[in-house]
């Protein structure tokens, strides 16, 4: 295999692999390679295996713009991701360009050659690769480890104690007692799977609730359409009714909040026993997408709760005890599993440091253009997802562009290509947002402008048009 690729890739994950399909239909003369830490590909959906793991986003949405995903399913199990992204890999020949246990640590762009120089860990050694541009598409979290803030008196606990992203394969919770703490997706996943799968009883212990929004697990619309007009057709008309329904449902939560915390609190108390405390665990504080809402297929949370496997109890964790947890309240929750949904850590570009010239590339000292490339850093790109919308919308867009500017750079003899940061615009955090795995990193995050193409909308449809309608000679990128 040779050491020196057109353009490298970091990751072989969702994005990477959908960032190689593009340039193997799109720039099919391009020389590439997708590095993969892993020993297998498939990013999230390989690394995650705990009980119930499934999509956040409907999978019309989730799925590539170029390949529909198949069927009348609207929130996928795991399993059937992977496939998915398996087959697009083999369809587009992108497995064939996978090197997997490279783990890239660093890369420094040379403006003399205009080439990028990769340090790669393979079985524990260091090997060098260059390219002439790198994307990294590595995803945003850290894959060693959850986050799992400390519990006092944990050492103490006489049962098992895991996060949901290191799930041991030989985990039995058939018959025990299971407290999950947490209220994100993760949690909401987690509770009726367990329930569903043995366990005794199932408790979702949250320091404060999370807007949770019952949807059906599969789409009428996509199942009559097809046998209309088939696969295709079908899976194009639904991904847009699909974007503008989020779109909606967004938009409507900024302008009229309360109007749609009625609405998910109507939706609540339909699917819970009469009399169930919903403002207690069901009602947060926040308003509607300050933080990302979660969505439950058919009602699954709401079903077990009712039918007596499982509760949710709004409290906070005084200490942990030799059989399970005491709570500030007093209350004591006796369990034998303890499952801690408490989150990611968030890991930028995956722990690799990048250089320009030798000098190291602050992330935080950059603003981002179009959420896409780093201002200062030549032929680097980044593919970083919606938190109020399906992570492939943008996924595909940054991929459609990028190829944009390949194309350029070998049409025109460009060599190299950076966006050049305007001191005049003010700049703000890169994400809006208050989810506290973002909030816990945001300072060290690339910041964004206040005006295009240094804004992040966080807006597909706005994006869809901006992207693909941008003239490359803009003002701001610097050929040379």
């Amino acid at each position: 295999m040779s050491d020196h690729v057109d353009v490298l890739i970091i990751g072989a994950g969702l994005s990477g692999i959908g960032a190689a399909a593009h340039l193997a239909k799109d720039l099919p003369a391009t020389t590439y390679a997708v590095l993969e830490r892993r020993a297998a590909s498939g990013g999230t959906w390989d690394l995650f295996r705990y009980p119930g793991v499934r999509s956040d986003s409907d999978m019309h949405t989730l799925g590539y713009r170029f390949r529909p995903w198949r069927g009348d399913t609207a929130l996928a199990d795991g399993a059937s991701i992977l496939d998915y992204l398996r087959d697009t890999a083999r369809e587009f020949g992108v497995d064939e360009h996978v090197r997997h246990g490279h783990h890239v640590r660093a890369a420094d762009w040379d403006s003399t050659t205009a080439r990028w120089t990769v340090t790669v860990e393979v079985d524990g050694e260091q090997r060098t690769m260059t390219a002439d541009f790198l994307w990294a598409c590595s995803g945003y979290y850290d894959y060693d480890a959850g986050y799992t803030p400390h519990f006092a008196g944990q050492e103490r606990f006489a049962g098992q104690v895991v996060h949901p992203q290191h799930w041991p394969d030989d985990l039995d919770h058939a018959g025990k007692r299971v407290v999950v703490i947490g209220s994100g997706a993760t949690a909401v996943t987690l509770v009726p799977a367990l329930a569903d799968s043995g366990a005794a009883h199932v408790t979702m212990l949250q320091r404060s609730p999370t807007y949770v929004l019952p949807v059906a697990s599969t789409d009428a619309l996509k199942r009559r359409l097809t046998s209309l007009v088939g696969e295709q057709r079908s899976y194009a008309v639904t991904r847009w009714k699909n974007v503008a329904v989020q779109s909606a449902l967004y938009q409507l939560s900024r302008r009229r909040p309360a109007l749609v915390r009625g609405l998910v609190r109507k939706a609540n108390v339909a699917m819970l026993p009469p009399g169930y405390p919903v403002d207690t665990h069901f009602r947060p504080t926040y308003d509607p997408w300050d933080q990302r809402m979660c969505l439950v297929p058919d009602g699954d949370l709401f079903r077990v709760i009712k039918q007596g496997r499982a509760d949710v109890v709004t409290d906070r964790i005084r200490t942990f005890t030799e059989t399970g947890l005491e709570l500030e309240s007093g209350a004591h929750l006796d369990a034998d599993l303890v499952v801690t949904a408490t989150g990611l850590n968030v890991r930028v570009f995956g722990g690799a440091t990048l250089s320009v010239d030798g000098e190291v590339v602050e992330p935080s000292q950059t603003m981002a253009y179009r959420a896409m490339m780093l201002s200062g850093v030549p032929n680097f790109a980044f593919t970083i997802g919606y938190t109020n919308a399906s992570w492939t919308l943008k996924a595909d867009l940054v991929a459609e562009y990028v190829v944009r500017v390949l194309a350029r750079m070998r049409a025109t003899g460009t060599r190299s290509v950076v966006p050049v940061r305007d001191e005049s615009v003010a700049e703000v955090p890169l994400m809006d947002f208050d989810a506290g795995y973002v909030q816990r990193v945001v300072h060290t995050l690339p910041r964004q402008g206040t005006v295009a193409p240094w804004a992040l909308k966080q807006n597909y449809l706005y994006d869809a048009l901006a992207l693909r309608r941008a003239r490359l000679d803009d003002g701001v990128l610097r050929w040379s």
